[in-house]
Parts: structure tokens; C-alpha cells; sequence
């Protein structure tokens, strides 16, 4: 990796994957507004978001540094930051370090211990336990570390109540069982990718038939999943005529890919997976402050 130019700001901010560090967000400060009837204050929002932000930041740019290699030689990540020389590797690790301890700090001091340190263990968990071993390790990376990857509405939760409850396990659960169908769609469509640099994916391991099932498969378990907070009394009828709406359409997605007639079903149901999740966690929002 030779440098090829001067490192700008934009490039320092690919290294933090803003779009999926957005999507963090939106699911964290869904997880603050549910976990109270009023309205939180507005400073610990902003702070917490802010230091969630810099943590998950922190962890995306450990994973654009170990992976470098990789990002390489696969089409769609050749172009970062580092595989380019854009920035250096040491750079990224300065980079990283800085986001990470800024944004624990944040958490610890104006939010509570109990958000910084949960934020800590995910960024152990994506940062170093999946990033460095489980990618390369199983196929089942993506089930195990999508653990990691789902904590953001939990950590907006305890933000605000300072424990953890079961409103907050529920949402984490939705992301939890969303990941898979999410990234094994990816996976299918980017098959060739991941066989190149040896990356044990499911397709690779296990066949692309068996992928297609399992992305069914967790899709079903979705959408049953997803009925949980009308099931508890987190939200209302709004809310699960959304969920079963949103899930319709995902089942409708996975049941293309099971079939296998369109080459592009895989990737129409990772773009779709995105808007799934974006529009159901607003729709958690719109059911909450509905006076009804």
C-alpha cells in the first residue's frame, strides 16, 4: 500500500463506516425515547449519542485497519482509506484510539458507568473478537458478532435509566436475529469476494442453497421477534400493524432469494433489510407518542 495522497477529513470519516454508525444512532436514541414516558433531557441525548457515536467510530475504524489486506483485494472495498494509502495504518490506530477514549470518557462522565462500560465490551466484542478472529474463523461470525453489532437501542436505554431492563433486551434482540438475513444477503451477492480472500462465509461454507434457507429461516424469526414489543406492552396496535407490514415485505424478499429467479434477489434484500429496520424503529417512535 503506497501513499497516494494527503489524508483529508472525508477520508478520516470513511474509517468510522458513517452510514452504518447513523443507522447505530437512529436505534440508539430509539432505545432513550422508549425507555421512559417523557421525553429524556435533551443534553444527555446529545452527549450520549455523542460518545455511543465515537465509540462505535472507534470500533469500524479497528476493523478498516485489520482488515486492510482483505478490503484489498475485494471489489467493494478497495477503494477505502488504508487499502489505498490514503491513511496509514498507524494514522488509523491514532485515530481510532482517540475516538474510543473520547467517547468513553463522555459516557463516563456524563452519562454512567454502566453505558461506558457496556459500550466498552462491544468494542472489544466488534473490535478485536470479531474483527480479528471469528471473521476468519467460522461462518457463524456474523451470528456470533452481530451480538456486538446490536447493543446500540440497549445502550440508549441504560443511558437513561441507568440498568438494564428487558425494553432494551427486546430491541437488541430485534437487531440481533435482523443481522444475519442482513449480511448473508450481502454475502451471496458478494460471493466471489469473499472466496477470493478466503473469509469463511456462509455461502462458501456451506453452499449457496443452505444461505438462501437460513436467510428465510431468521427472516421468519424476525418477524416473529418483532411482534415482541406489542407483546409486552411496549407499544400498540400502530405499532404492530408496522412490524407485520415491514416483515411481509421482508419475507417477501428472502422467499425471491430461496427461490433463486432473480440473480439480484440477494442484493434487493440487503438494501431492503436496511429500510426494514430504519422504518421500524421509527415506527416504534410514531406508536410511543401517539396519544392513544
Amino acid at each position: 500500500m503506497s501513499e497516494t495522497s494527503v489524508a483529508s477529513w472525508r477520508d478520516y470519516l470513511e474509517l468510522t463506516k458513517p452510514r452504518v454508525v447513523v443507522l447505530m444512532l437512529l436505534c440508539a436514541l430509539v432505545g432513550m425515547l422508549l425507555a421512559t414516558p417523557e421525553l429524556p433531557p435533551l443534553p444527555l441525548i446529545l452527549v450520549g449519542l455523542a460518545g455511543i457515536a465515537l465509540v462505535a467510530g472507534s470500533a469500524a475504524a479497528v476493523n478498516h485497519i485489520a482488515d486492510a489486506r482483505i478490503d484489498a483485494r475485494m471489489a467493494r472495498t478497495r477503494n477505502r482509506p488504508i487499502p489505498k494509502g490514503r491513511v496509514s495504518p498507524v494514522a488509523g490506530i491514532v485515530f481510532a484510539a482517540a475516538l474510543g477514549i473520547a467517547g468513553l470518557a463522555i459516557l463516563l462522565l456524563w452519562v454512567n458507568p454502566l453505558t461506558a462500560t457496556l459500550n466498552l465490551v462491544s468494542w472489544l466484542g466488534y473490535g478485536l473478537l470479531y474483527t480479528l478472529y471469528l471473521k476468519r474463523a467460522t461462518s457463524q461470525n456474523i451470528v456470533i458478532g452481530g451480538l456486538f453489532g446490536a447493543a446500540p437501542p440497549l445502550f440508549g436505554w441504560t443511558a437513561v435509566t441507568n440498568s438494564v431492563e428487558w425494553g432494551g433486551i427486546i430491541l437488541l434482540l430485534i437487531i440481533f436475529v435482523w443481522t444475519p438475513p442482513h449480511f448473508w444477503a450481502l454475502a451471496i451477492d458478494r460471493r466471489r469476494d469473499y472466496e477470493q480472500v478466503d473469509v469463511p462465509m456462509l455461502p462458501i461454507t456451506h453452499g449457496d442453497a443452505y444461505t438462501r434457507r437460513q436467510i428465510l429461516y431468521y427472516t421468519i424469526a424476525l418477524t416473529a421477534v418483532s411482534v415482541l414489543p406489542f407483546a409486552v406492552g411496549m407499544s400498540g396496535v400502530v405499532y404492530l400493524a408496522g412490524a407485520l407490514t415491514l416483515g411481509g415485505g421482508f419475507l417477501a424478499c428472502a422467499v425471491a432469494v430461496v427461490r433463486g429467479s432473480s440473480e439480484r434477489a440477494p442484493l434487493a434484500t440487503f438494501k431492503y433489510s436496511i429500510i426494514y429496520l430504519t422504518a421500524l424503529f421509527a415506527v416504534l417512535l410514531v406508536d410511543h407518542y401517539l396519544p392513544v
